[in-house]
């Protein structure tokens, strides 16, 4: 088989974990994909990759091995997008990903700002509170909060976001505002999640790791109806601080329990090309990069 072939079903191989994310991600066969593998590793004589029959892991000299080829293989795009006209210009399409209520606030503006510089790209936006698999759903660009598992992803930190608690003062005028973690068990709790389960809120006291087991009254799979709940005067809420930035500016909604909040969570851009990336994505990630290291609410 060809060379280049081998080595970008190799590298496809190892940034999605497993032979069946390749040929999806490739458009082939998992048969030939296995082939693929084969072949290079008896060109090479080194075992690249560990298989068993539930997992797929890259060997040290694999390892390696996949670094120097995404060189060899970022290399070439860049040749052909000069030799092409396309470096000058970006162009194709985008496909990016956010929360939902960061994507409407923060990213939407910087897709907009990036489509009207960049007539020749188009923008995919997935906005979504769920982490998604960049490679198995062919994503280019995120916008992740919280801390980051290791990964061969490439991640550029923008900002934070504190965790907060809060309520409307309306309700706060009439049950009382929490003084320390233990108070909300005396309140009605909103709370955002994918679970039934009797939730944690996860806090600081003194500097050390305090958790509160807490009861929602109120129990919802959307952070923006939690916050419509808290708008409302229902009971104290927790959220993100970005996402209540709005209603603590103008009054509607009061954070309480500053004093124990946990550390703030990190915001990174997330991309898969590294410091190589196309130039579409090259372009965006550093347009993102800018705009969101000013955001007044995510420092």
């Amino acid at each position: 088989m060809d060379q280049l072939h081998l080595i970008s079903v190799f590298v496809a191989v190892v940034d999605t974990q497993g032979f069946a994310g390749a040929a999806r991600k490739l458009g082939i066969s998992p048969p030939a994909v296995t082939r693929a593998i084969n072949e290079l590793e008896g060109q090479l004589g080194v075992r690249l990759l560990t298989r068993t029959t539930r997992v797929v892991r890259v060997t040290e000299p694999g390892a390696r091995y996949a670094e120097d080829c995404r060189r060899v293989l970022s290399d070439l795009e860049q040749a052909n997008e000069s030799v092409t006209g396309m470096h000058g210009a970006p162009r194709g399409r985008l496909t990016i990903t956010a929360p939902v209520l960061f994507g409407g606030r923060y990213v939407m503006p910087i897709v907009t700002e990036y489509l009207r510089r960049y007539p020749e790209v188009s923008v995919a936006c997935m906005f979504l509170d769920r982490v998604v698999n960049m490679m198995d759903e062919g994503v280019d660009v995120a916008v992740r909060i919280g801390e980051l598992p290791d990964s061969s992803m490439q991640a550029v930190r923008v900002g934070q976001v504190r965790v907060v608690v809060c309520a409307s003062p309306d309700y706060l005028a009439q049950h009382g505002t929490p003084q320390a973690p233990e108070d909300v068990r005396m309140h009605q709790i909103v709370v955002a999640r994918g679970s039934l389960q009797a939730p944690e809120w996860r806090m600081q006291r003194a500097g050390e790791p305090y958790v509160v087991k807490v009861q929602p009254r109120l129990l919802t799979t959307s952070n923006d109806s939690a916050r419509a709940a808290a708008l409302d005067g229902y009971g104290l809420a927790r959220l993100l601080s970005y996402q209540v930035a709005d209603q603590v500016r103008d009054g509607q909604l009061r954070i309480v329990l500053a004093d124990f909040e946990p550390p703030p969570r990190p915001i990174h851009v997330v991309h898969r090309e590294g410091r190589n990336a196309s130039r579409k994505a090259r372009a965006f990630i550093d347009m993102a990069i800018e705009r969101l290291r000013t955001g007044t609410s995510l420092n």
